[in-house]
């Protein structure tokens, strides 16, 4: 799978010009009268798909993806818009703490949102915390297609070149057996069982399985 790494634009919101390939360390907004300068950060591409920085733009299909119950079958709740809000937040700031955090994807075809995958710490009380979970979630008009296996590989080949991590992991619900098949695919081998502390103890998604990859 051919993969590019890292690469910066330059989108005038008033011309729509784009300019690829910048050299700035950061994304930035600059003020350039009479436009205003948008540097939007790409950090992956793969022949079908956009990791990138996030854009308000992509909230509302955000929040959309949260609050589909066939999105969130194996988690507790489906989300409100508040609370896809602040998850959204939450993914801006660990950007800026930790330098890597869930790539907005894009698809290439139609330049579409079509969710997330990357990295989060994991901070609950588990004894293979701390540590950075790879993981993902897509609308459920694009599965079926291999977007998330191939976005996943993606992320892990972008952390052996860039970030200094030595081990990732990826859980899941034991009944979520199509995030596992993701997991089986991007070579990662399944550690144990666990019960999420986070989960209601004899909850039927209490239940857990975590996998490992190491990439040093």
């Amino acid at each position: 799978m051919s993969v590019i790494f890292i690469k910066q634009i330059m989108i005038s919101k008033s011309s729509g010009l784009v300019i690829e390939n910048l050299n700035f360390l950061n994304p930035k907004v600059y003020l350039c009268t009479p436009f205003i300068i948008i540097i939007m950060q790409i950090y992956i591409e793969t022949p079908r798909l956009i990791l990138r920085d996030w854009k308000e733009e992509d909230i509302s299909a955000f929040a959309r993806m949260n609050a589909d119950p066939h999105v969130m079958e194996f988690f507790l709740n489906p989300l409100t818009p508040e609370e896809s809000l602040a998850f959204y937040h939450r993914i801006q700031n660990e950007f800026q703490t930790c330098g890597f955090g869930l790539y907005a994807v894009e698809r290439k075809e139609d330049h579409a949102f079509i969710g997330y995958t990357g990295f989060h710490q994991i901070t609950f009380d588990v004894d293979f915390a701390p540590g950075v979970e790879i993981g993902w979630r897509l609308a459920h008009e694009y599965w079926g297609h291999g977007y998330a296996p191939e976005a996943a590989l993606a992320c892990l080949e972008y952390a052996r070149k860039y970030l200094d991590i030595q081990t990732i992991f990826s859980f899941t619900s034991l009944p979520n057996l199509r995030s596992e098949r993701v997991m089986q695919k991007i070579g990662m081998e399944r550690m144990k069982e666990f019960n999420h502390p986070l989960v209601p103890q004899g909850h039927a998604l209490c239940r857990h399985v975590v996998y490992h990859i190491e990439l040093k």
